[in-house]
């Protein structure tokens, strides 16, 4: 059995152009979610993969990206840069499907997101939820922070999900990540191992109480950063996490499961 349908697009950035790859509900989606990657790896990295790919299938659009860097500022503008741009490609993605040859070539004008997908014949989305991996978790609540200080944030931006976010640096417990958090308003996920190097629980769950927004942690018990446990597979403790990750959307949004 295939999975859902996938859409490769190119994304202006600066003199740039980021890879990115739509996973296609069968039928048309009304909430949309873009993922990125960690600090190492691109948007084909197993986890992202398994996630698209799942919540495709239970009727969310996904697009994942890859940015390559270090720099959790630039990583947070390319973020915004695909926040823009998602709009305008998931308005006609029922052409460039039919034009799949043609697509690293199809470049469009941004339009912001918010605006455009009220015009869009192809998918009328509700709302997006932002998602990522370690540093790209930190990139996106960045991204939210900066969008919900703005005059024109009218809730389209449903929420964040947070896949081992990077409270801290290993062994430096002292110095913690935690100011976009502290600021955010819409609902937010934390998907993190109780053994994560880089997310000692006791201090999330700090954080976390501190938090003005809706919130929630799951624990994926004795996973570390990468999510790795002992004695269970990838494919088992992705199964956990994807399931965990819908639910949760699920509960914030009107979806429709398959």
């Amino acid at each position: 059995m295939s999975g859902p349908a996938e859409v490769k697009v190119k994304i202006p950035f600066g003199n740039k152009y980021l890879d990115a790859i739509f996973s296609i509900p069968e039928k048309k989606p009304t909430y949309g979610v873009i993922l990125t990657h960690g600090a190492g790896g691109d948007m084909n990295f197993p986890h992202l993969v398994s996630l698209a790919a799942y919540l495709a299938s239970h009727g969310v659009l996904c697009l994942r990206f890859t940015c390559k860097g270090l720099n959790v500022v630039h990583r947070t503008k390319a973020f915004k840069a695909v926040v823009s741009d998602f709009a305008v490609f998931s308005g006609h993605l029922q052409s460039l499907q039919k034009k799949q040859n043609a697509v690293n070539a199809f470049m469009l004008i941004s339009y912001y997101v918010k605006e455009y997908l009220k015009l869009s014949d192809d998918y009328k989305l509700s709302g997006v939820f932002l998602a990522g991996r370690s540093m790209g978790s930190r990139a996106a609540a960045s991204v939210i922070r900066q969008l919900s200080q703005g005059d024109d944030d009218d809730g389209f931006i449903q929420g964040l999900v947070c896949l081992s976010y990077p409270l801290h640096r290993p062994k430096l417990q002292s110095k913690l990540r935690d100011e976009d958090l502290l600021l955010i308003r819409c609902p937010v996920l934390f998907v993190s191992g109780s053994a994560d190097e880089m997310c000692e629980k006791q201090l999330l769950e700090g954080v976390v109480s501190k938090m003005k927004a809706p919130k929630k942690i799951h624990w994926i018990d004795k996973a570390n950063h990468g999510m790795a446990v002992k004695g269970r597979t990838t494919n088992d403790v992705m199964e956990e996490i994807n399931a965990q990750v819908f639910s949760w959307l699920r509960e914030n949004v009107q979806l429709q499961d398959k």
